[in-house]
């Protein structure tokens, strides 16, 4: 009998799994792939609304149940989390505090993920780019150790306390089309936007992006209900949006001009050639 397909994305904070690789997700779990997110931290810095706070008693628990209702919009089989704290963008206050994200061990976070993919067994795993996309410090803190975690999950003396070995078999790290990010962003300076300031609290730089280019070696081409679902998974996350889905923003004007497609660097295993993959699962035994 088959053995069944399990993809797993890595992420640093609640909205990553929905604003990032969204509509792959729905779309794999479309398809009868077992998907699940690894989240790395609640959110827990940042601003939100007062009246999006109302009922709940932090912005952890606020973004834990936006969390839970995007997953429940993706067909998510389970949400876990690392059990660390959201470091905040670089040079904020929260990248001091003991229990940030950032500023725990590589080898000690990688731990934490090898434990899960062991009991997985996901063939394909999807995580954030070197740079951290913006360069938030969580996202190169969550790349960092899953790729230490990819690489040593089939070892049986790293981590025995972590369960038995399972290698899965490719690693995927979700990017921009650099040419269209260049043209997005030139448009926006043009419009009068302030690309060194972007997101709700305004501590996205765009600028910084443009900084890194990374090869895309797979492109996945979305159907029309994987990108509505990925719209309704992106709504649930109001307190990062101001409400309603996102159709706006830097990918889905991306995705207006180039057609609805998600981009993905492969990790491992190494690339030759120029042929870019349509599939994550392209080449599974």
């Amino acid at each position: 009998m088959a053995t069944e397909k399990v993809l797993v994305m890595v992420g640093a904070h609640p909205d990553d799994e929905s604003f990032g690789a969204g509509g792959t997700l729905a779309y794999y779990v479309q398809a009868g792939v077992k998907v699940y997110y690894i989240c790395g931290t609640r959110g827990e810095s940042g601003e939100v609304p007062p009246e999006m706070m109302e009922g709940y008693s932090s912005i952890a628990q606020l973004r834990t149940y936006e969390l839970e209702c995007a997953a429940e919009a993706l067909g998510l089989q389970e949400v876990i989390y690392l059990g660390y704290r959201d470091s905040g963008m670089e040079g904020s206050p929260d990248n001091k505090h003991p229990e940030a994200l950032a500023a725990a061990p590589t080898d000690e976070v990688a731990g934490i993920i090898i434990a899960h993919l062991r009991r997985l067994k996901p063939q394909v795993v999807i995580t954030a780019d070197p740079a951290g996309g913006y360069h938030h410090p969580d996202h190169i803190a969550v790349h960092k150790a899953t790729f230490k975690a990819f690489h040593a999950c089939s070892d049986p003396a790293q981590y025995p306390e972590a369960g038995p070995p399972h290698q899965p078999q490719k690693l995927y790290y979700n990017v921009f089309p650099h040419r269209w990010m260049k043209f997005t962003i030139r448009l926006w300076q043009l419009m009068g936007r302030d690309i060194h300031h972007f997101g709700r609290n305004r501590d996205i730089d765009l600028g910084e992006m443009l900084k890194d280019e990374f090869p895309i070696h797979a492109v996945v081409r979305l159907t029309k209900r994987a990108v509505e679902t990925g719209h309704q998974a992106s709504a649930c996350h109001a307190s990062q949006l101001g409400g309603g889905p996102r159709r706006g923003g830097l990918r889905a004007f991306i995705n207006k001009i180039a057609g609805h497609k998600d981009y993905y660097m492969r990790g491992y295993p190494s690339v030759t050639g120029k042929k870019k993959e349509k599939d994550l699962f392209e080449g599974i035994e």
